[in-house]
């Protein structure tokens, strides 16, 4: 028989139970919370990434859309005159006509590309504009031009005259030989390589962002191979190849010789191997041992990097060649540029 003492007692220790069952819960909760709770960051290929990293970093800190951030960041290196190799100033095909290539993706798989478009100087809104205002993937040449004019994009000359004097300088040999690592300005410096009209291999910015509500997107924007065949595409508009983004797992950007992207699919290849648990760094390394697998003998002389982050914010990259690296940006550490780990 249950007296009045034991049942005050009994009656006392379950009140103290559900508090702490309550405590324990509500604990549980925040912990839960916090672990949800997403930092900003931008995250851009090579030194010029810094600049880009800067501007989009301007939206992600007001609170803005990852997707805003990375178009804002492009729009610095697509009208930077000194970057030869993305936008306005890159140089040109071996015709002598400026050929630009971006995709844009964001947080709900939505995307858009533009393939081989000239005059235009911000390929990566027209990108932005296929993907919200059409039920396409991809525009090419002159039906993405149309597209762009159409869209109020106005019509400009990007061929400067030092990348006309740059080709012209190309002409007198029409040796095709690039140099690896161009992208970084001081390879560039310390480079003993002196080729007519400084040819570049991978002419590439890929972007990735996290805005405080844990979503992603993604950018990727070029001008190019140096003196390619008009018409050639590499891997930067190609959604899978130079960009892709799953929100629930991560993105992946990549730069290097875009044909060995494309044949290997790199960018959907590493956002897959984060999903399957690999750390960005891993993923992108696996990525670049898949290419060094099947073409070895390529692979020694040409350079591909890929460059991740995953759903927490971890970030990493991973090349064939040393020489490649990336610019991250968020509230904590400004203007930092990384260098990639390399297999060679």
């Amino acid at each position: 028989m249950l007296n009045r003492r034991k049942f005050i007692r009994s009656t006392a220790l379950s009140a103290g139970c559900i508090a702490v069952g309550n405590t324990a819960f509500s604990m549980i909760g925040q912990q839960q919370i916090q672990a949800q709770k997403t930092e900003p960051i931008i995250i851009s290929t090579w030194d010029f990434g810094i600049a880009a990293n800067k501007a989009g970093w301007q939206i992600l800190a007001e609170g803005g859309r990852a997707l805003d951030a990375i178009e804002h960041a492009a729009w610095v290196p697509e009208a930077d005159v000194h970057n030869q190799t993305v936008g306005y100033g890159g140089l040109p095909d071996r015709d002598g006509f400026v050929t630009l290539d971006a995709c844009i993706m964001d947080e709900l798989g939505n995307c858009g590309a533009v393939l081989a478009i000239q005059n235009i100087k911000h390929p990566i809104s027209v990108a932005r504009k296929v993907m919200e205002k059409t039920p396409h993937v991809m525009l090419a040449g002159d039906g993405a031009l149309q597209f762009a004019l159409e869209n109020g994009f106005l019509k400009e000359n990007l061929l400067t005259k030092e990348s006309e004097a740059a080709w012209r300088e190309w002409l007198k040999t029409a040796k095709y030989s690039p140099v690896m690592n161009i992208e970084n300005k001081q390879y560039r410096n310390s480079s003993p390589q002196k080729l007519p009209g400084n040819q570049y291999n991978h002419d590439t910015i890929g972007i990735l962002a996290i805005d405080a509500k844990g979503n992603i997107s993604g950018g990727c924007t070029t001008s190019g191979m140096a003196y390619k065949l008009h018409g050639r595409i590499g891997d930067s508009p190609i959604i899978g190849a130079g960009l892709y983004v799953d929100n629930e797992v991560g993105g992946a950007t990549s730069t290097g010789v875009g044909e060995e992207v494309v044949r290997n699919v790199g960018s959907f290849l590493v956002v897959e191997l984060m999903r399957q648990g690999y750390a960005p760094e891993d993923a992108c390394k696996e990525a670049v041992l898949r290419i060094i697998k099947k073409k070895p003998e390529i692979a020694k002389n040409i350079q591909v990097g890929f460059l991740a982050i995953n759903k927490k914010g971890e970030h990493g990259a991973f090349a064939i060649q040393k020489g490649f690296s990336y610019a991250v940006c968020n509230a904590r550490q400004q203007d930092l540029l990384i260098p990639g780990k390399s297999y060679y």
